[in-house]
Order: C-alpha cells, then sequence, then structure tokens
C-alpha cells in the first residue's frame, strides 16, 4: 500500500493514533473547548483514535507473525479494534460521563434537604451536619435558624444555605410548610 509494506504502514498509523491519542489525553477539555464537537458519542475523537490505535496494532501483529492475507488481517484487525470501541464506549465512557453528572451539585441545591446532625449545632456557634447523596455522604458546617441547640443525632432541614453554611431547622415532618423558597417562614 502506497508503496510500502502493510506492515509498516500499520506500524505508522499505530504510532500516528497513539501519539494523537495521548495529545488528546492531555488537552482534551482546550480541544473540546475549540473545536464545537458533535454531540453524537459515535464521533467523539477518543472513539475514533481508540479504533484507529487497537485495530493498527493488531494489523501490525498479524502481519509481523501469522502468514494470514492481508485482506483477512485487515477483517480481523477491524472486528478487534470493534469491539474494544464498543467496550471502552459502554462500560468506560458512558458511566464516567453519567459519574461526572452526578458528583455535581451546587448549595442551592441543597437548600430543602434533610441531614442528620452529626457534632451538635449550639446555640449561638457551629456544628457539623451529614447529607446522604447520590454519589456518597457530605458533610457541611452547620449553624441553627433559631439560634438553639440541635443535638447530634437529630434530623434537621436545610433552610438555606450562606457562604457554605448550611442554616439549619429541626425537622418536624408534621409541619409540611417548614420551608418557602429563600428562607424560613
Amino acid at each position: 500500500m502506497f508503496g510500502y509494506p502493510l506492515e509498516t504502514v500499520y506500524l505508522a498509523v499505530l504510532v500516528v493514533s497513539g501519539g494523537l491519542t495521548l495529545l488528546y489525553i492531555f488537552f482534551s477539555d482546550i480541544i473540546d473547548g475549540i473545536f464545537d464537537m458533535p454531540d453524537h458519542p459515535w464521533l467523539s475523537p477518543q472513539l475514533i483514535l481508540s479504533f484507529l490505535t487497537v485495530g493498527s496494532a493488531s494489523g501490525y501483529l498479524f502481519e509481523r507473525y501469522t502468514g494470514l492475507s492481508s485482506a483477512l488481517i485487515g477483517l480481523v484487525s477491524a472486528g478487534i479494534a470493534i469491539i474494544a470501541v464498543l467496550l471502552l464506549h459502554f462500560f468506560v465512557f458512558v458511566p464516567l460521563r453519567s459519574a461526572e453528572t452526578s458528583l455535581n451539585y451546587s448549595e442551592a441545591d441543597l437548600e430543602g434537604s434533610l441531614a442528620k446532625v452529626i457534632v451538635t449545632v449550639p446555640a449561638d456557634g457551629f456544628g457539623e451536619i451529614l447529607l446522604q447523596r447520590k454519589s456518597g455522604a457530605v458533610s457541611k458546617p452547620a449553624k441553627s435558624i433559631s439560634n438553639e441547640e440541635i443535638v447530634s443525632g437529630t434530623e434537621v432541614i436545610i433552610v438555606k444555605m450562606e457562604n457554605g453554611i448550611a442554616v439549619v431547622a429541626k425537622h418536624d415532618p408534621y409541619n409540611i410548610s417548614l420551608l418557602h423558597k429563600g428562607g424560613y417562614v
């Protein structure tokens, strides 16, 4: 192909696609920011580069160490690359993408959440609360909205967040009007 043995072509594609893969790993955020990449998951650069890398690596190895025909080697290499890309996509990239979005939350998202006091909140001071989230437990410093002591183990509701500190009130499951958008009623 192109006047070169297929073994050399496979090796050249492997070196170039491997190098581009490393560059993409280091600069993917910049590249994605500069170029408006399509939202279609099958056209992502990491999958295309993975296909080229695995396909050329298996093609090189088959050309070097087997006596199979070049056409058969090309088909087998493409099949191996497709399987590898499918495995990467469904078992690595999709879970990472969903984990990335599930870990993000803003302080406004915490307002109205139930939590448990893990360090007693003194009347005019700060304690600590623990929230159970989908991504795991989150602890936050807390103070009482009514300047009353809230002992450890008490269930509280986050009324509002102020500079990273949860302003909490004792949770009364029978009083659903405890929260009003933006503050305590």
